[in-house]
């Protein structure tokens, strides 16, 4: 089922589409945004030199950094006149990443987020429980306007309080959810912590995202919740979730590339990179009328395939995202993301799917230490077998990362929950002044 025409449109169709509105959006930041004029004064360039979509590269990055020099509303394009919604995220400094909206950004985000609920075989027949928080952060309100948009009838939960979210969810009995991927499993503990299961439940699909997660998540989520499960990708300074969506196929997010252009660099040379290799995500909007950003270095490391899908879709479709170019993990000269030992964990059916992971320095050295929650049916086995399952996942993380960690299982329901984007990892060493 697709939404939207436009998703299927040829290359050359994309292309005139992408280079009409980049060259109107290049001319709107110019004119209306100082910060923009100055950068591309610096580096010589006029909106004049950019007469299609080919051009892009020609133009300056724009970063977190740029956000915060410029906060609040420094890099907005339109007059606070026509803004009608604030939204926010964190921020490098402490204060806000702030995103304005004009009424057609907000149509336009409600379209994106349309496409995406029908690439999960939403229609207005359906019926949406929203569980992502409403007030600054995106995630609440898009997914709420998107299934509006649709016609579908739509529970504005919010986030916390999971045990009215479970009241709900067996009384109501929505066919979708929408959530983090951690929150949807912590969903499922409390569940059975209640006595109930999947099969109180209606659900059809659940659509997750706001944080990275892996396949052997999103197969636990699955299994306890009776759903099947779609990755949503969004970021405030783009618009919010349904810049791209996984489809049935489910071989990568399809990018609304009409209204945001991706690309793929290395984060080191900041030179561009090919399809289907791994590198940072950059986005410029081209459509939006209040904040748009010109070349956003998201700092996620995904890679693009612009091949096109069984589905049908022609869109260009990113990865699930691996990591973050800033949030990675230097550990003794290695490069270690929180997903891969998440992968190995999930693989093990010993131990529940709550971890933290601790990092620290002993002298010249840094440590990686990993509490791991068991099962209720391994907390009653004897402490050999204990001992053999930490070996054996210390062995596994080992041949995955590269690199040597401690691992040290501890009784259920000892490790913190998160009812937003959850937390993995502490570091406690001190590798800035």
């Amino acid at each position: 089922m697709i939404w939207n025409k436009v998703e299927t449109v040829s290359k050359d169709e994309l292309h005139a589409i992408q280079s009409e509105r980049l060259i109107k959006t290049v001319n709107r930041v110019y004119d209306n945004v100082g910060y923009y004029r100055k950068k591309m004064d610096a580096q010589g360039i006029l909106p004049g030199d950019i007469k299609s979509i080919d051009d892009l590269s020609k133009l300056p990055f724009t970063d977190k950094y740029d956000l915060a020099e410029n906060y609040p509303f420094g890099t907005f394009a339109a007059p606070m006149s026509e803004v009608v919604r604030f939204h926010a995220s964190s921020g490098t400094t402490g204060k806000p990443k702030v995103a304005g909206y004009t009424r057609n950004d907000l149509a336009v985000w409600s379209e994106c987020v349309a496409r995406c609920l029908t690439m999960a075989g939403m229609t207005k027949e359906d019926m949406l429980h929203v569980a992502f928080g409403y007030g600054l952060f995106t995630g609440g309100f898009g997914l709420h306007q998107g299934s509006e948009l649709i016609g579908a009838a739509t529970i504005p939960v919010s986030g916390g309080n999971t045990e009215r979210q479970i009241t709900i969810l067996t009384d109501f009995k929505p066919t979708y959810l929408c959530c983090t991927p951690s929150y949807a499993l912590y969903i499922a503990s409390e569940l059975e912590r209640m006595g109930k299961s999947k099969e109180d439940l209606n659900l059809k699909a659940g659509i997750f995202g706001a944080e990275p997660w892996t396949d052997e998540m999103k197969a636990e989520i699955e299994k306890k919740l009776g759903l099947k499960a779609y990755d949503i990708y969004g970021l405030t300074e783009i618009t919010g979730p349904g810049v791209s969506m996984c489809c049935d196929e489910n071989n990568g997010l399809h990018v609304c590339a009409d209204h945001f252009v991706p690309e793929i660099i290395n984060p080191d040379t900041l030179l561009p990179e090919g399809d289907n290799t791994v590198g940072e995500l950059v986005f410029t909007t081209i459509s939006k009328e209040a904040f748009p950003l010109i070349r956003y270095r998201t700092r996620d490391l995904t890679s693009i395939d612009s091949s096109p899908c069984a589905c049908g879709r022609t869109s260009p479709r990113m990865a699930r995202i691996m990591g973050r170019s800033d949030d990675m993990l230097i550990i003794r000269g290695v490069n270690v993301f929180p997903s891969q030992i998440e992968s190995v964990i999930l693989k093990s059916s010993d131990v529940a799917p709550y971890y933290m992971i601790y990092v620290d320095r002993e002298g010249l050295l840094d440590t990686m230490k990993i509490k791991v929650e068991m099962n209720s049916e391994l907390f009653s086995d004897e402490v050999k077998k204990i001992e053999a399952v930490e070996r054996k996942l210390r062995h596994d993380i080992e041949s995955v990362i590269g690199i040597s960690a401690s691992v040290e299982l501890v009784e259920a329901r000892t490790l913190p929950r998160f009812e937003g984007k959850a937390k993995h990892v502490i570091d406690n060493r001190k590798l800035y002044k």
